[in-house]
This record gives C-alpha cells, structure tokens and sequence, in this order.
C-alpha cells in the first residue's frame, strides 16, 4: 500500500502569514509535506457541505463547531491557532481617520467617499457592526463588498478618493508596503477576535499525517511562528 506523505489543510486565508512559516518550517522537517488551500468562512462551508475532503480545515471557532456538529470534523481535537482582531486600513495618500472611539469611527466611516470591506469573517462582523451603530442603511450606497481580503486590498491600492476600509488586522499588515497603511484597530469597546482553530476531518486521507501537523501547531516553536505575525 502506497504511503500518503502529504497533510491538505483547508484555511481561512486571515491567518495567511503564520500558517505560511508554520508550514514552511514543518516542510523542512523531510518527513511530510503540508499543502493549503485558501478559502473564505463561506467558501470553506461550501466545501464542506458539497463533500470535499481535507486532512484538516482551519476555520473560526462557530465554523468549526458546525462542521462538529454535522460530523464533518473531530471537534474534540482541535488545536487553538490563534485569534485575529479587525482593524482599518487606507491608502497612503489618504488621512488617517480618527477611530479611537466609537463616536469618532461613526465620524469616519460617515465621512468616507465610500466603505470597503470583505464577505469573509472579519466582513461579517464589520456589516453586523455597521448594523448595531445605525449606520448600515446610511452608507449601503457607498459601501463596496469583496469576495476575500486580498481582492478587497488590490482594489484599495489602486482606488482612489477618500475610502476608509476595514478588514483582519494580520491581512492588513501584510500590505502595509504596497501603498496602504494601517489607521488602527478599532476601538475596544466594539473590537471582535475571531478565534481559528485546526482540527482533523472524521473522513481524512491521512489521518496520520493529520495528527501529526496538529501536534506541531499546539508546539511552542509554531506558536512562536504565529505571534511573529500578529496572531495571538
């Protein structure tokens, strides 16, 4: 019987960097190799409802109690990755907006020629905010959706005008020399962390090898990988 040395891993694409070296540094280990698919929190739940199967799924915490739920993973051995907070971003030619607070966000986004922000987790919850703050209905003709971060960067990067944009703080980060910068986290009061969290498919190819990338993401060295890129 032929032996499966590789570990498919479906992720969200939020926590991009410090999956990129954790899986860098797990590769030159020589003993398997772990390949990733990028998706959003819609796109990885079409995967899972339409049968797809991975080693593990990489997904946030309401995500993967779902797929628990519906017997597509082993929830009882997942593994913590880290959490992502949200924050905004703008393009270097446009002023920073204050958003230290609450009432001074409302003013910026307000203000803005237009409001960019992605249909993955951390657009989900910036659309759920805009809600709570009174301010969807204001801004839907000047807001823009994009399918996943990258796209919505790309178009903010060669935007134009005053546009305030809000997405996963480590995706903004990993911008910050492409002619974006990062205005800030926004404010405590209603700051969200999406916890993402690693876990085996009931139905792995290599369940082995699953197990064994899972051990390496709750080590320390893989934890450290993480926090070197803004994942907490």
């Amino acid at each position: 019987m032929a032996i499966n040395n590789t570990v498919s891993i479906l992720s969200a694409g939020s926590i991009e960097p410090g999956l990129v070296a954790a899986v860098g540094a797990y590769n030159a280990r020589g003993v398997e190799q772990a390949c990733i698919t990028w998706a959003t929190a819609p796109a990885i739940r079409r995967h899972i409802a339409n049968g797809d199967v991975f080693d593990i799924v990489i997904a946030p915490d309401n995500a993967v109690d779902e797929f628990a739920q519906q017997q597509k993973v082993s929830g009882d051995k997942r593994v913590l990755v880290g959490r992502v907070g949200v924050g905004v971003v703008a393009r270097d030619d446009v002023n920073v907006p204050d958003i230290s607070n609450v009432d001074a966000l409302k003013h910026a986004v307000l203000n803005a020629e237009s409001v960019v922000y992605n249909r993955a987790s951390s657009g989900i919850y910036v659309e759920t905010l805009m809600r709570k703050l009174g301010l969807h209905e204001r801004i839907q003709a000047k807001t823009k959706r994009f399918d996943n971060g990258p796209t919505m960067m790309e178009h903010l990067i060669n935007g134009r005008g005053n546009e305030i944009a809000f997405g996963a703080i480590i995706e903004i980060l990993m911008f910050r020399e492409q002619g974006l910068k990062f205005a800030g986290p926004l404010p405590p009061d209603v700051q969200h962390w999406t916890a993402y969290f690693a876990v085996p498919m009931v139905a792995a190819p290599n369940a082995a090898g699953a197990q064994s990338f899972l051990h390496y993401l709750a080590s320390a060295p893989a934890k450290a990988l993480f926090a070197a890129h803004g994942i907490e």
